[in-house]
């Protein structure tokens, strides 16, 4: 297949561009429409061709020069498109360019690459744990308990059983992967695949380990303190290093994630670090003021309301709130007063309210008195 777009446009590139320019726009775009990262997508793959079509040509000057002068007609069957050339010698740095983009993948996906033989670090674990809202507030510390692998004290981790040692992979020399050859639309590419007799690591055990089975790791039972400190909110994680999965050949373990979900509070809710509640006054408390006994999450205080106090008003009580975790200080609490009114009154306190009413009292509602001396002026009435 010769593509009959202009190998310029495809690129995204003048005429002028040198093999620099060139070789960083098709860089670019060959990661982009990968087939690695554009799995089961056809008009991707047909992309990724006709920019390969493109480089390849460009990037040989003699191919180049036949383009620029012919076009397409210059280089049709000599190596221009993807029927006719058998392979990418001499392509100006068409290998090396291969090689950086492959290794991006991962250095796998059958185009070649290279592959990982030495320490690796072990698989992280992630772990929930539950806290009140006191004990998020304030800090604790906390036992948890979960699965892990973990070397085998039998073998110490070789996977062979004592006395015995491993041994060279006699299929893969050692080098934990197989490498062959495979004729595709791109031209001859070398493909590359784990080993299936060692599984990658180089090695082969004839005797393995009888607590293990050969693994070098068993599933075991952990049981770790940690400490959760103060000022830790729902869906924050803690980090403890190195009580991850174990590493592979010499690697470090993991570590572990223990994501904190803090249970909900009968009475406050969280702001950040101000916590917020509301408060229940009675009508009498509100009308005369009074002092309250708030609830915080260090004991009750004492505050002092004025009298006439409006249902619905705020008052904030400073450093309150919850402990800053970098040692920042605290947040406030605010409190909501809500005035209660009354459902099941007695005859007598009917009364009273009537004649609180018959002297006057409707007059010392003053948001009540200015609502209706609006609607007096723009309805006259």
């Amino acid at each position: 297949m010769v593509s009959k777009r202009d190998y310029y446009e495809l690129l995204g590139v003048d005429k002028s561009a040198g093999a620099e320019d060139i070789k960083r726009a098709y860089r670019k775009l060959a990661m982009k429409y990968h087939p690695d990262k554009n799995p089961g997508d056809k008009e991707a793959e047909n992309k990724f061709k006709e920019i390969n079509e493109a480089y390849e040509v460009l990037s040989t000057p003699e191919k180049k020069q036949r383009y620029d002068q012919f076009g397409h007609a210059g280089v049709s069957g000599n190596g221009g498109g993807y029927e006719g050339f058998g392979g990418f010698g001499g392509g100006g740095g068409f290998d090396d360019i291969f090689g950086d983009i492959f290794e991006m993948f991962g250095g796998g996906g059958g185009f070649g690459g290279r592959r990982r033989n030495g320490p690796q670090k072990g698989a992280d674990i992630k772990f929930e744990t539950t806290v009140t809202f006191e004990e998020a507030a304030f800090g604790t510390e906390k036992t948890i308990e979960f699965h892990r692998n973990d070397t085998c004290d039998t073998c110490n981790g070789s996977g062979a059983k004592p006395g015995t040692s491993k041994k060279t992979c006699t299929q893969c020399k050692g080098t934990g992967e197989i490498r062959y050859a495979q004729r595709t639309p791109l031209g001859q590419i070398v493909n590359v695949k784990t080993c299936n007799v060692c599984n990658g690591t180089g090695e082969q055990i004839e005797t393995p380990c009888a607590t293990c089975n050969g693994k070098g790791t068993v599933r075991k039972h952990k049981k770790i303190k940690i400490n959760i400190p103060a000022g830790v909110d729902n869906g924050n994680v803690i980090p403890i290093r190195g009580e991850g999965e174990p590493g592979t050949k010499g690697g470090p373990h993991g570590d572990l994630y223990v994501i904190v979900r803090v249970l909900p509070h009968k009475i406050f809710v969280r702001d950040g670090y101000d916590i917020i509640c509301e408060m229940p006054i009675t009508f009498v408390q509100a009308t005369l003021g009074d002092e309250l006994e708030v609830p915080t999450l260090e004991g009750k205080v004492k505050y002092k309301i004025p009298e006439g106090t409006q249902s619905g008003t705020v008052f904030r009580l400073k450093q309150k709130g919850v402990q800053h975790p970098k040692g920042y200080g605290k947040g406030d609490q605010y409190v909501k007063v809500v005035v209660e009114i009354p459902k099941k009154l007695s005859d007598k306190q009917k009364d009273i309210l009537r004649q609180f009413a018959a002297e006057g009292g409707e007059d010392v509602h003053e948001q009540r008195k200015s609502f209706f001396d609006k609607v007096k002026d723009a309805f006259g009435v």
